[in-house]
């Protein structure tokens, strides 16, 4: 079975299109950067005078894409080989995930289904530079039931 986003190519491509979306939508600046190596996709942007930070983890989905397809006994390939092509593959669909994610939210507000802080909660950026979602995982305020 293949992977949502695997046989994507838009890759930077997605970039443009979020950026078209959130500008028509009214935000104020938009930036990307690729931390190559935590392996993770960092989009911000503001709405409002409100910074939003969005992170997407190219090796959460590599480690997915070789769950799916696991390196077989016929394959004529390596494992350093295959752990590339996941790599490859990740950080082409990561643009389209984030991409999808935000045109998912912006149509929610847009729609009246979620208010612009009901979407991008665990996103907005506090003053200290972390993000909702980071300040409420280090002070422990998720009821975490799975030991």
């Amino acid at each position: 079975m293949a992977l949502p986003y695997e046989s994507t190519t838009s890759g930077e491509r997605a970039v443009a299109d979020m950026q078209k979306i959130l500008q028509k939508f009214g935000c104020t600046s938009f930036g990307q950067m690729m931390n190559w190596e935590k392996g993770e996709l960092l989009i911000q942007f503001e709405y409002r005078g409100q910074p939003v930070s969005m992170k997407a983890s190219v090796n959460g989905y590599a480690q997915a894409w070789i769950k799916e397809h696991p390196l077989g006994p016929r394959m004529r390939v390596s494992k350093i080989d295959h752990e590339r092509k996941a790599k490859a593959i990740a950080g082409i669909a990561v643009y389209s995930i984030l991409r999808d994610w935000v045109k998912g939210q912006i149509t929610a507000i847009e729609t009246g289904v979620l208010s612009f802080e009901g979407a991008f909660l665990g996103q907005l950026l506090l003053s200290s530079g972390k993000t909702v979602f980071e300040h409420v995982t280090a002070q422990k305020l998720l009821t975490n039931k799975e030991k």
